[in-house]
């Protein structure tokens, strides 16, 4: 009728955590339904009696609806008991599927509140970490060389390019920066606190089995230089003496897998060990 006054419905997403995946779910199921005159307010981290009975009674008294979505079983009973108690419908969300998963898999669930917001932000630090990787890889971005958590240097062939990656799949942000006796290092590099870089060396034999192996993929006649014995040696000693100036922690390479030499690096690097475990 004309003269009818408009009803507003309200619905609560009420939650233990951030309350947006709640919020997500229920905006999804009123997508469906093309009334204007549904409103829907989050509430979150509910984790008391006393919280779950204050939003219930602000439900009653606008005649909404509690949807929750609770990790807890003791809250999930509370809410349900006392929505029924003040004639408040409440719909609960995760309850279900935790109890279903739980027969399934014959395991009890964390009740952590907020997992899956800090496994999705763990999932984006780690893109964000490896994007960062991968435009620093082997002396670019040297401008903005001071945001990497782990800087890593040595000469051509020391594994500075695949433990960077594999750190970064860690969540770390690394960087590494090429050592060539003929160009000058950069000063970037030299900016960077010491405790954040991680000099890589290894044995002039070794490595150079490992240029002969590269040169002998690669075909190529200008690496003649590339495989002098003579001429690794002067690299290796140039590196070497540079990282005792700089004071910078060595770590040789020689015959380490990328895991071990990774797990080294974070050692030698507390601060980024701790914040990206």
């Amino acid at each position: 009728m004309e003269n009818e006054r408009k009803f507003t419905r309200r619905v609560f997403a009420v939650s233990d955590a951030t309350g947006q995946t709640c919020q997500t779910v229920v905006q999804a199921a009123l997508s469906q339904f093309t009334s204007g005159d549904i409103t829907l307010e989050t509430v979150a981290r509910v984790r008391s009696r006393d919280q779950i009975e204050a939003v219930l009674q602000q439900a009653k008294a606008q005649s909404g609806v509690v949807v929750f979505t609770m990790v807890s079983t003791e809250l999930r009973h509370m809410v349900t008991e006392m929505g029924m108690q003040l004639g408040v419908p409440t719909i609960d969300i995760l309850g279900p599927i935790l109890i279903r998963f739980s027969e399934m898999f014959e395991i009890s669930p964390l009740a952590q509140p907020g997992l899956f917001r800090q496994l999705d932000s763990e999932y984006f630090r780690r893109i964000e970490a490896v994007d960062y990787t991968i435009k620093h890889d082997d002396g670019a971005g040297l401008t903005t060389l001071d945001q990497a958590d782990i800087v890593l240097v040595g000469v051509s062939r020391t594994s500075k390019t695949p433990v960077s990656i594999y750190l970064a799949y860690r969540g770390c942000k690394v960087a590494n920066v090429p050592l060539v006796p003929a160009r000058p290092v950069p000063r970037e590099l030299l900016r960077v606190p010491s405790r954040r870089v991680v000099a890589l060396t290894i044995s002039p034999d070794r490595l150079h089995l490992i240029r002969m192996e590269r040169k002998r993929r690669l075909n190529h006649a200008a690496l003649d230089d590339y495989i002098d014995p003579a001429q690794i040696r002067r690299e290796v000693g140039f590196g070497n003496r540079l990282y005792h100036q700089q004071g910078w922690p060595v770590l040789d390479v020689t015959y380490k897998a990328i895991e071990e030499t990774a797990a080294e690096v974070l050692r030698l690097v507390p601060d980024a060990a701790a914040d990206h475990r």
